[in-house]
């Protein structure tokens, strides 16, 4: 049975709730007193995640005080809703640290259906790329001006595949992807996903993501024409890896990264 589409003003508030998180963000980008921590895990936390979470938490509240939230920076809030609303305040921290202007706002929406809203937000970029369920993927740009947003047919000279970074990939897949000729970038994060769903880049992928990382994704790919999977082939975010493509050689590419195949 096909799922029904999402709540068209739903996702309107949605958008309009990341970018201002967004817009929240970059009155401290490249501030020269950026307050920085260190979490649990290593990895870096800045003032402006936690006030962006802090601030999408307490609309949700607000505005839909009895579905679950998951966010990054705060964990896990259980609702009474079938609706969970999951958030990355600033993917691409690292970026966001070094003014590299490549960071994003993630949100998502699932319910019982399954993926129902996916939002990108590159507040710096300038761009938000999004999408509902049955509805369709659309593109703002700085001006605010809505078009579709679709994958492109992947490139008859060299496709370019992107990566939030080459660190976690297995050696042999990395010279795997190389020597089968894809032009490799490092154009990564949330940014990475928008590039495939707008038909500017042919493949984005992360051998290892937190849900937060990748949650939007399903529906912005699968609505924009192209798609979403884990390295297994899963369309399944929570399995912790991602790989979107127009949908054309997708599976080529999986197996080629997972090594069923030689370039």
């Amino acid at each position: 049975m096909t799922a029904p589409p999402a709540d068209s003003e739903l996702l309107t508030w949605a958008v309009e709730l990341t970018k201002e998180a967004g817009r929240r963000t970059l009155t401290r980008f490249r501030s020269d007193d950026l307050a920085i921590e260190a979490k649990g895990d290593g990895t870096p936390v800045t003032e402006a995640d936690k006030d962006a979470e802090a601030y999408i938490r307490a609309e949700l509240t607000a505005a839909h005080p009895d579905d679950a939230v998951l966010g990054e920076e705060e964990g896990d809030q259980e609702g009474t809703t079938d609706r969970r609303w999951i958030i990355d305040p600033i993917d691409g921290t690292k970026a966001f640290m070094r003014g590299v202007p490549l960071y994003s706002n993630l949100l998502a929406v699932e319910d019982e259906h399954g993926w129902a809203i996916g939002v990108i937000n590159l507040p710096a970029a300038g761009e938000c790329v999004y999408a509902g369920r049955g509805l369709g993927a659309f593109q703002d740009d700085r001006q605010g001006e809505r078009r579709p947003a679709r994958v492109g047919p992947r490139s008859s000279e060299q496709p370019f595949l992107t990566a939030s970074g080459f660190t976690r990939w297995d050696d042999d897949a990395l010279l795997r992807v190389k020597h089968a000729g894809w032009g490799l970038r490092t154009w990564g994060d949330g940014f990475g996903y928008a590039m495939v769903a707008t038909g500017r880049i042919d493949a984005m992928v992360d051998p290892s993501a937190a849900l937060w990382d990748i949650a939007p994704m399903p529906v912005i790919l699968s609505e924009a024409g192209g798609r979403f999977s884990a390295w297994s082939g899963s369309p399944d975010p929570r399995e912790g890896s991602g790989v979107a493509t127009n949908g054309e050689g997708h599976d080529d590419l999986l197996a080629l990264l997972r090594g069923d195949t030689q370039p």
